[in-house]
């Protein structure tokens, strides 16, 4: 980070200070759980849609048969977004509900 220099009227010389950058929320991505979802395409949707590798999906798919529910991770609001719309485009097409949703963190 730079400041920059300026003059006033009297000549003094004043410090500009960049505005500070603030990082944008996030928001946690969960799965829920449901009577007709295989564990096998949640599996598959925490490994593509998530890029979880085989155990993390296997533990998380497990945690959202059990508990119904699990965060599948903490994106920004548009990514975040994303995820959802891949998930019930995937599902949709699959033939199952499965139900993807955000809160913010």
């Amino acid at each position: 980070m730079s400041d920059s220099h300026t003059l006033t009227p009297d000549g003094e010389s004043t410090v500009l200070l960049e505005p500070q950058l603030k990082e944008p929320p996030r928001f946690a991505v969960y799965l829920h759980n449901d009577n007709y979802t295989t564990m096998d395409f949640v599996v598959m949707i925490l490994r593509e849609v998530f890029f979880k590798n085989e155990e993390e999906a296997i533990a998380l798919m497990l945690k959202v048969h059990t508990e119904g529910i699990a965060r599948c991770g903490s994106y920004v609001k548009e990514i975040a977004q994303t995820k959802i719309l891949q998930v019930a485009d995937r599902a949709r097409l699959a033939g199952f509900p499965l139900l993807c949703t955000m809160e913010e963190e």
